[in-house]
């Protein structure tokens, strides 16, 4: 493997592992702090994850163009910005860091490091709410990339914090976020048996709004290579 693909997926493996640390820990502290008032721990949640996203995609982004989500890659992959290698290459190192980030969390606050989770997020509701998630995550790449890209880490950031309220699934949107959830029996946890309905809804809307944009923006696909750096990748 060269050094430079090896130094985008170390940083797409850490850049998801702090992601899910951020949503699983502070899910945790909020829990523990919220007094049972679940909107404030949902607020606590919310601030401190996408606080986290933001800094995240700032610091990874010029390394590997900080997707931190399979989706991305994926959708990415469609319109050329990766090869279809490198994109599974990257959804790999973003599942591993993803779990590795639950993992740290559960450590942080001496909980058993793998715990299944029994919190139950099934329902038409909460699957389309995935997709609609998804669906306006990638809109909000697609649309800021094409002209606006230095601006795409903090729209990012503000639609991930609205979408946490805005949705009934307090919006995952991330696949590997989703599986590392799994193995969580905290407040930010999902029961594994609804991972596959909310991978599938994820995957469909980020499909749609890649193919949505394609129209939109007919000339989207030739920056696709951009589409979460301000900055093109130093290791292409």
């Amino acid at each position: 493997m060269k050094a430079t693909l090896l130094r985008r997926l170390v940083s797409e493996c850490l850049g998801t592992g702090f992601l899910v640390a951020a949503v699983v820990g502070s899910g945790i502290m909020g829990e523990r702090l919220a007094g049972g008032n679940g909107a404030i721990a949902l607020l606590v949640n919310t601030i401190a994850t996408s606080a986290a996203l933001l800094a995240l995609i700032l610091t990874f982004g010029p390394i590997s163009g900080a997707h931190l989500n399979p989706a991305v890659s994926i959708v990415d992959a469609i319109e050329h910005g990766l090869s279809w290698t490198v994109a599974g290459y990257y959804v790999l190192a973003q599942c591993f860091g993803a779990v590795g980030g639950s993992i740290m969390a559960h450590l942080m606050f001496r909980l058993p490091a793998i715990s299944f989770s029994h919190h139950v997020r099934s329902g038409s509701a909460q699957i389309f709410s995935e997709f609609i998630a998804t669906f306006g995550l990638l809109c909000v790449i697609w649309g800021c990339s094409r002209k606006r890209s230095a601006l795409v880490p903090f729209a990012v950031a503000a639609y991930i914090t609205a979408a946490y309220w805005f949705t009934s699934s307090t919006s995952f949107a991330n696949p590997a976020v989703t599986i590392a959830r799994s193995l969580s029996d905290t407040f930010a946890g999902i029961r594994p048996a609804d991972v596959s309905p909310f991978v599938l809804a994820q995957l469909s809307g980020a499909f749609a709004a890649t193919f949505l944009f394609r129209w939109l923006l007919p000339k989207l696909p030739s920056r696709a290579k951009a589409i979460l750096a301000s900055t093109e990748p130093v290791a292409r």
